[in-house]
């Protein structure tokens, strides 16, 4: 396929353009910033007439426009920016892109949501554990709310065009193998990573999800967690649920190391399978 994928400059953006390369797909970044050269073209996301331009077609990189758009490009976490910057650019920068692929004739849409929309940093304790897609979002902070919100759009547009797809993938806190070595300190305090419920996601099967989700035929909208299949912690999770959460009903077998971020939606219908953990 030819594919953007906005914020492709990204930390999670980087490892995507790679492996959709290494799969053969055509793949153009869209950030505002990047190496200058072949697969990257400098925009800005809030510029509704730069991304329908960029997204109908770009010269000597796609002239033919694309197939499929991938959007992570967003400030990407709460207390980056003021609450006005995040929520203008994120919303705003998200709409652009879905309005604009839409009139590019575009139908396959991969998004960036977040595992905020699940109720994070968890002051107020999860309905249950492990968490899941199930319940209704719960944002805690104005980048969950605009992240809220872009899986609200995906699902108006998706009712008004019944031939289009969009995945929206609720990322969990996203890791690169330099930043295993921290994890072991952890341990000593439940408290530190409680915020989501200790969990995390090495890039590599974040990218794989993304290729999952754009080759997962189904049209219309659907969200998924991708988190990594264990936590961060050596504790066992029943030890630290007791010690964190006691009063959080617990469905199901939780002991051992496994995420506490369900991913078990995604495994069954996208196929997702992490194969790769910081022990």
């Amino acid at each position: 396929m030819r594919i953007a994928v906005t914020g492709g400059s990204g930390k999670l953006g980087r490892t995507v353009v790679r492996h959709l390369q290494a799969h053969e797909h055509q793949v153009v970044n869209l950030d505002r910033a990047g190496e200058r050269g072949p697969g990257f073209v400098q925009i800005d996301l809030t510029d509704a007439g730069q991304v329908l331009d960029a997204l109908t077609g770009i010269d000597e990189q796609a002239p033919q426009g694309f197939d499929a758009v991938v959007h992570l490009s967003a400030i990407p976490a709460p207390g980056l920016a003021t609450n006005t910057a995040t929520f203008h650019n994120n919303l705003l920068g998200t709409f652009n892109v879905f309005t604009a692929a839409l009139r590019a004739g575009i139908r396959n849409i991969v998004t960036a949501s977040s595992e905020t929309v699940l109720g994070l940093p968890f002051d107020t304790p999860p309905p249950y554990i492990p968490v899941d897609e199930e319940y209704p979002a719960r944002p805690e902070s104005t980048y969950s709310l605009s992240k809220h919100l872009e899986e609200q759009l995906a699902i108006e547009l998706t009712r008004w065009h019944p031939e289009l797809k969009i995945i929206a993938l609720r990322f969990s806190n996203v890791m690169d193998q330099e930043d295993y070595a921290a994890f072991p300190s952890f341990d000593a305090d439940a408290q530190l990573r409680r915020w989501n419920l200790w969990g995390y996601l090495d890039g590599r099967d974040g990218a794989e999800a993304v290729r999952l989700a754009l080759e997962h035929r189904e049209t219309g909208f659907d969200r998924f967690i991708i988190a990594a299949a264990d936590t961060v912690m050596s504790r066992d999770n029943t030890e630290l649920v007791a010690e964190v959460f006691p009063d959080v009903p617990v469905h199901g077998d939780i002991s051992g190391h496994g995420t506490l971020l369900s991913i078990e939606k995604a495994r069954r219908v996208l196929g997702y399978d992490p194969q790769h953990s910081w022990r």
